[in-house]
């Protein structure tokens, strides 16, 4: 039998929780167009909104081919006709973020990205760290000069850049040296960002989230790992959040205790994701990933 004390406690035990989990971060369940990639700009966009998608990330190769037929214009109206937040966007550069001779060449194609997507309203911007040489230590010692160049272009435009580290990068692989790279170049528009897949199937630990400054990861990608040799992972192994063995609600729990409130962007590479119907692909994402975050308490 409950004594008179914890019957009189209990709702307000019950209030305190609840206040707590409303104060907690709340975050947004987004769909990267990778994932839909044969569908197109504007077929990979109406399917998701048909399945009750609200924020989405655009990439540079998906948009060219729009703009081929068409215009900026009405790349930016398939948007909002349909509703939905275009919440960051990808334009990949092998090494951006490193010196090399390429680099003037680079900056003009990132220039012209920055243009094109905040015309569409993107605030955000990242470039993965794709490499296509052998790196070396003097690599590392110009990438300040790279980000804060990136940052700089990125400014301008009113835009925040961010790297996204690669299980498979010879550059940057890790969270670890995300971080480092970021925080010893400084700029204020360049913050790193976390993918979930690269995270727990490469060499970064869980631990290294406890690294994290509050504010510091400006965007996340969403994405579980197969229970199956790490070996032989590679961009098609992605899971759909969920089914796989990735501790996703520890990660969003930890980033969440980190302030971070932005969106949970799904990039998937398999064939039957990126050639399915993008509204059943969407809704098979949104029912499963979204049962993720409520059992991590961010939504």
């Amino acid at each position: 039998m409950l004594s008179r004390r914890t019957a009189l406690l209990a709702p307000l035990a019950a209030g305190a929780g609840a206040r707590v989990a409303a104060a907690a971060p709340k975050m947004s369940l987004c769909l990267h167009q990778t994932t839909s990639a044969a569908a197109g700009y504007r077929k990979s966009l109406e399917g998701w909104a048909r399945a009750g998608i609200k924020n989405v990330e655009l990439t540079d190769r998906l948009l060219d081919d729009f703009l081929k037929t068409d215009s900026l214009t009405a790349a930016k109206r398939v948007v909002t006709d349909l509703g939905l937040t275009p919440v960051s966007c990808a334009a990949v550069l092998p090494d951006f973020w490193i010196p090399g001779p390429n680099r003037t060449a680079s900056l003009e194609t990132w220039k012209k990205r920055c243009d094109q997507f905040s015309s569409l309203g993107l605030k955000r911007i990242y470039c993965p760290a794709v490499t296509s040489r052998k790196v070396t230590p003097e690599d590392y010692k110009g990438s300040a000069d790279c980000i804060r160049e990136g940052g700089e272009v990125a400014m301008q435009y009113r835009m925040t850049a961010m790297i996204e580290f690669l299980r498979n990068s010879s550059f940057i692989s890790t969270l670890t040296t995300s971080l480092k790279l970021t925080r010893e170049a400084a700029h204020p528009n360049v913050h790193p960002m976390l993918d979930c897949y690269h995270f727990w199937s490469g060499l970064s630990k869980f631990e290294d989230l406890d690294l994290l400054r509050p504010g510091e990861i400006a965007h996340v990608h969403f994405q579980d790992v197969p229970d199956m040799p790490r070996e032989l992972l590679d961009n098609t192994t992605r899971r759909i959040p969920g089914d796989g063995v990735s501790p996703l609600v520890r990660i969003l729990r930890k980033l969440a205790g980190k302030g971070y409130s932005g969106a949970l962007s799904v990039e998937l590479f398999l064939r039957e994701f990126q050639q399915g119907d993008p509204y059943e692909v969407a809704r098979r994402i949104r029912e499963k990933a979204e049962a993720v975050m409520r059992q991590a308490r961010v939504i």
